[in-house]
């Protein structure tokens, strides 16, 4: 305590290294912990995608001996947890890069490489290409995905001590890559999830090459231009093209490549997890721990509470006889945990375990550490759902599938989104663009992210946050609007098994992890899968053996969840007030819902050129950023020009465009939202399309304008997911002079305190005068439960202005206030 109290001194005063920096020795890191619960990163020391794997990559599905042909691994070396490892010695290296066409060929030139990265940034950054998010520049990166391309580096290696190894660890290449040294293969690999560590120990030395060759990225033979093209690949498909983003294929090494020195004997992996008796009352923790050889020696255990206070130290010998294949287990009881929460519901406590490896004298071989919280989820069905009626009568079906969110024994209502990749470049994510979506997402009141199957599986430091911030993470796997119908046996199912246990070990024991999916509409007629199909069953396998309690969907949507539209007002000229409150009583979820809007008026500029900025038109810049022929359903995707008019007439400058479409975006996400909300009990999910945006897209579904920009509907959706709030149930949007207006209202609670009695106010406001619509004095209402109130009704002036606001308060509660803009109607 007193090292570590002193270390935080120099911390202070700028004379500690900064942990983030590559090269610096892990053993100083330790030091800048002033105690192990404190809230430090560990991402600065992170080994990217080095699962904590007790197991080999094809253990499950593959007897001993046998290989995929298309993964081949240089001597088996399980990858290390991305964890705190004090004893470790890091080696930044430095990269160039080169193309060429044939795999055997060597690149013409080589230009500088960052790492991590891609080697489209590589190339544009060494040539001065202009942005590529900024008009159609994106296409000058096409012909890429027909060359190959190689990393080189020259080892520079310290002398090693005699106990000492030398290890190559990369956390990821994308997509399908050979690792060589001086021209000898040491490993071939498909697959980005997966990571690369390859024992040097002996074979390197200084001066000698070190070279990683990327492939052209896989494309289906035969398959149509798009997205198809990525059909029995694991490589994420929206890179090849959505509705959101362009046709723009990533590859290079997307995290962390270094050299790293190590003790003969030291922690391979750390893995935890937790169990509760029926109350949430006393908690066990098991604990399993692979040492790299068996040896003699000594493992000491300690836990940290979230405060940084060390509950207990259990040191424990052991011989070399003592366990099989280095792997020692251990659990213990923890009575009356401090229990992780997600938003809105409570704390979010990370306690520290923390592992050392001391030699047969007592000496440190090695330490590692991992922060994790104490919870319970389980899906459940829906309260009253085994006492409905069979609506057919008999010979009756099953019910709906369980998708209401427990934790810690209560029902929590998911209010979220759906999470896509906030750059195109995966080797560009970090903390860095992480935590401004993810603050954001907290402050909304967001507590599930639901992370779309079609792009890549994020890195560790987006589920560090999630931890800290109470935001649970819906996790699926890279499969999205295809059938990978391939057969058992094939290449693509050994891939898929491979980097679905990688991406399992990255993810699991994390407090905010809720559940894991095998995809996006893989049960649609599009993709034509159902429970059969040989890729969902391997995966729920993977995921039940390797984490048994996070519960399992094979897809999004299961029957009973509702998926859909995009769209403020449809082709029958429906609305969103019309469309979502006839699915009263009869989804459990909407798991996707969007109304699109415009990007910001002051953004557009940037990414747009003057001459094709307004008006808006198909076949400019506006189609290329998706305002245009972007979803197949509606050719007027996102933009929604027609829509706009019916409501507002033709706009007279773009500032008026984005106002027009931003006021639609904003009460329709405010109307979805809060009718999502007054169906609870039996809807338990509300997770709008989509949350953010990987390059900037001139029209779209999302609260949030690439990279962080929040558009107005952000903050619309924000005061309809607060954990209480007075609401309306409005039945259209558009209104007549002198018609009746009528509104039903509401309480939605979704918080676990009982509100007391109290009165309810409405009121309209036609720019200044207003008219009451009468009072609710209502009764005190039960935790986590809604109040339905009266219907108010007025008739509306001859002089209706072009808009209006709906107001809803409650007395002495100024903070569950609510308002609505609504239009008259155009003649």
């Amino acid at each position: 305590m007193r090292l570590c109290a002193f270390a935080q001194q120099l911390k202070q005063k700028s004379l500690l290294p900064d942990p983030r920096a590559s090269a610096i020795h892990p053993a100083l890191a330790v030091c800048a912990l002033p105690r192990c619960g404190t809230g430090f990163r560990f991402a600065s020391l992170d080994f990217g995608w080095v699962g904590c794997c007790l197991t080999t990559v094809f253990a499950l599905n593959h007897p001993p001996g046998r290989r995929s042909p298309r993964t081949r691994h240089a001597p088996s070396i399980p990858p290390r947890c991305p964890l705190f490892l004090a004893s470790m010695k890091r080696l930044p290296l430095d990269w160039m890069l080169g193309h060429h066409s044939r795999p055997e060929a060597l690149p013409l030139e080589w230009i500088p490489a960052r790492v991590p990265g891609a080697v489209q940034l590589d190339y544009a950054r060494a040539h001065n290409l202009p942005d590529y998010w900024v008009g159609s520049n994106f296409t000058q990166f096409a012909w890429m995905e027909e060359t190959c391309w190689t990393y080189q580096t020259r080892l520079e290696l310290p002398a090693l001590g005699p106990a000492d190894r030398l290890y190559f660890v990369c956390g990821g290449v994308d997509y399908q890559f050979q690792v060589r040294l001086n021209g000898s293969t040491l490993l071939e690999q498909e697959g980005m999830f997966t990571p690369v560590e390859i024992d040097l120990t002996g074979r390197a030395k200084s001066g000698d090459i070190l070279t990683v060759t990327i492939s052209p990225p896989p494309r289906l033979p035969g398959a149509r231009p798009g997205r198809w093209e990525a059909d029995r690949s694991c490589k994420p498909p929206v890179s090849y093209g959505w509705d959101w983003h362009p046709r723009l294929i990533p590859s290079g090494i997307w995290r962390e490549a270094f050299l790293e020195i190590r003790p003969d004997f030291h922690i391979r992996s750390l893995d935890l997890q937790t169990h509760f008796d029926p109350d949430m009352v006393e908690a066990v923790l098991e604990v399993a721990i692979q040492l790299s050889t068996p040896g003699r020696g000594q493992l000491e255990i300690t836990l940290c509470d979230p405060d940084g206070t060390a509950l207990f130290t259990q040191p424990i010998g052991f011989e070399e006889s003592a366990f099989e294949d280095a792997r020692f287990r251990w659990s213990k009881s923890i009575p009356f945990p401090r229990l992780w929460w997600p938003n809105g519901h409570g704390a979010q406590p990370l306690y520290t375990l923390r592992v050392r490896l001391l030699g047969q004298r007592g000496e440190e071989m090695d330490t590692t550490q991992r922060r994790f919280g104490f919870r319970r989820i389980r899906l459940v069905m829906h309260e009253g759902a085994w006492e409905l009626p069979d609506t057919g009568g008999l010979p009756a079906s099953r019910r709906n599938p369980p998708i209401t969110l427990e934790v810690n024994n209560r029902p929590i209502f998911a209010k979220g989104t759906n999470w896509v990749p906030p750059q195109i470049f995966p080797g560009l994510f970090n903390r860095e663009v992480f935590l401004p979506l993810l603050r954001m997402a907290r402050n909304a009141h967001f507590n599930l992210l639901r992370c779309w199957g079609g792009g890549p599986v994020n890195p560790s430091e987006f589920y560090d946050l999630c931890d800290e911030l109470g935001l649970l993470v819906w996790t699926e796997f890279p499969l999205a609007c295809l059938p990978y119908d391939a057969p058992w046996g094939s290449s693509y199912l050994r891939v898929l098994d491979q980097e679905s246990k990688s991406i399992i070990r990255h993810v699991r024991g994390r407090a905010c992890h809720a559940l894991w999916c095998g995809g996006n509409e893989l049960f649609n007629s599009w993709s034509r899968m159902t429970d059969q199909s040989p890729a969902l069953r391997l995966l729920h396998r993977n995921c039940t053996g390797l984490d048994p309690e996070t519960p399992f969907l094979p897809t999004s949507p299961v029957m009973g969840m509702g998926h859909g539209d995009y769209r403020f007002r449809n082709e029958k000229g429906e609305e969103v007030f019309q469309i979502y409150v006839r699915e009263t009583g009869k989804k459990t979820a909407f798991t996707e819902f969007g109304v699109p809007g415009p990007a910001p008026a002051a953004s557009l500029p940037a990414f747009i050129p003057p001459s094709e900025l307004f008006p808006p038109r198909p076949g400019t810049a506006w189609e290329t950023h998706h305002a245009y022929q972007a979803w197949d359903a509606d050719p007027e995707s996102w933009l929604m020009p027609s829509t706009l008019e019916h409501y507002f007439g033709p706009a007279a400058s773009l500032d008026e465009l984005a106002a027009q479409g931003d006021l639609l975006q904003s009460q329709g996400y405010k109307c979805i939202y809060e009718e999502a909300r007054r169906q609870k009990p039996v809807c338990a999910m509300a997770l709008n399309w989509c949350y953010n945006e990987s390059w900037p897209c001139a029209a779209n579904n999302s609260l949030i304008h690439w990279p962080d920009k929040p558009k107005p509907a952000y903050f619309a959706v924000a005061a309809s997911c607060r954990p209480v709030i007075a609401s309306a149930r409005i039945p259209r949007f558009t209104w007549s002079p002198g018609q009746s207006f009528s509104v039903q209202l509401w309480i939605l609670n979704d918080s676990y305190d009982a509100l007391p009695s109290g009165r309810f106010e409405a009121e309209l406001d036609y720019g200044g005068r207003t008219t009451s619509l009468g009072n609710w004095d209502y009764e005190a209402t039960a935790p986590n439960t809604n109040l339905q109130g009266p219907t108010a009704e007025v008739r509306l002036p001859d002089s209706l202005p072009e808009r209006f606001k709906l107001r809803v308060r409650v007395i002495d509660h100024p903070e569950w206030d609510s308002e609505y803009v609504l239009l008259r109607a155009r003649s």
